[in-house]
């Protein structure tokens, strides 16, 4: 084993992550850090001690309840992070003098954090709950079927996956999104390499596969089943009261769909219920994710042994100079 497990092991300090702009975010149970390749081809990194919401409020750890937490808190990280990495990339483009590097590693202040997480969670109500809900009722004036209620809410969920893909697949052209996606393939990589007990290099990553059944984007394909069996349960007539109600039951959709997503990492054998449960996921992390370059695979290994190292827990290896 490559891992001094002084503090913790591959098996129990679970590691995740999310790719940003030109680099990869990766979180321990208390510790972020956020690794991005500069203009120069160095590395620069921010890392900070984290508390779990769950440490704060004991029901945040409640079964059920700790998805909508976890889903909650990893949305504010997320966009902590993706802020660090714009202004990371945005500074190492420029001829920056000494001032303005330190001010690249300034944190986001919480009003821009809470805007931005205000805005990104209505245009996600109003792409993925309201349009495929008014679509579906269109399709009640042309088909008398639509108007059964479990018909209806399978109308509804296929409009909603429908979308869901033709937004990743959009996205998908961008030259940008295409490095993100490389970055989200090496984040998988590092992942499997400290899952492995491997040492955190970047030849221990190359061989690893890019999809992750722990992935967020597994996590949206669950949600999206999820919810058509959730909805069914919750009849209302009004177009308004369906899409409330809707609303109000995310955290209920996102609770068991967390809960599933944990119970599938550990039984995932091949062929069985749960592999098939997150096959549709990892097959969707195809469009999500790309093969990563050296280069990139180093920024998520950088990443994820600051997280490990600020966690309590070292790897062998010491990190090279980028």
């Amino acid at each position: 084993m490559a891992v001094n497990k002084s503090n913790g092991s591959p098996e129990d300090i679970l590691v995740g992550g999310q790719a940003v702009i030109e680099g990869v975010m990766m979180r321990t149970p208390h510790a972020l850090a956020v690794a991005v390749r500069c203009g120069d081809g160095s590395i620069e990194v921010i890392k900070e001690p984290i508390k779990r919401l769950a440490d704060c409020w004991r029901p945040f750890s409640w079964p059920m309840v700790r998805g909508f937490a976890v889903l909650v808190q990893s949305l504010i990280l997320g966009i902590r992070a993706l802020n660090y990495s714009v202004n990371i990339s945005m500074k190492s483009t420029e001829s920056a003098a000494g001032e303005e590097k330190k001010n690249s590693q300034a944190k986001p202040t919480a009003l821009p954090i809470a805007v931005s997480i205000l805005f990104g969670s209505a245009a996600a109500i109003v792409l993925f709950v309201l349009l495929p809900l008014w679509l579906a009722s269109w399709l009640k004036g042309y088909f008398a079927a639509v108007h059964n209620w479990i018909v209806f809410n399978l109308v509804d969920g296929v409009i909603r996956l429908a979308v869901f893909l033709a937004y990743i697949v959009s996205i998908g052209f961008l030259k940008d999104i295409r490095r993100v996606f490389q970055y989200h393939g090496a984040e998988h990589k590092a992942v499997y390499v400290w899952e492995a007990g491997e040492s955190l290099v970047p030849e221990n990553a190359r061989s690893k596969s890019r999809l992750h059944p722990r992935c967020g984007t597994s996590f949206m394909m669950l949600v999206m089943a999820v919810s058509i069996i959730v909805f069914s349960f919750f009849k209302f007539n009004h177009f308004w009261a369906i899409f409330l109600s809707r609303v109000i039951l995310i955290p209920l959709v996102s609770g068991l769909s967390y809960e599933l997503i944990r119970l599938s990492a550990r039984r995932s054998s091949r062929y069985s219920f749960w592999w098939l449960m997150v096959s549709p996921g990892l097959a969707l992390q195809r469009l999500t994710t790309k093969e990563p370059a050296d280069d990139q695979l180093e920024v998520a290994i950088w990443a994820l042994k600051e997280a490990l190292e600020l966690e309590g827990v070292k790897a062998v290896e010491a990190k090279t100079a980028a």
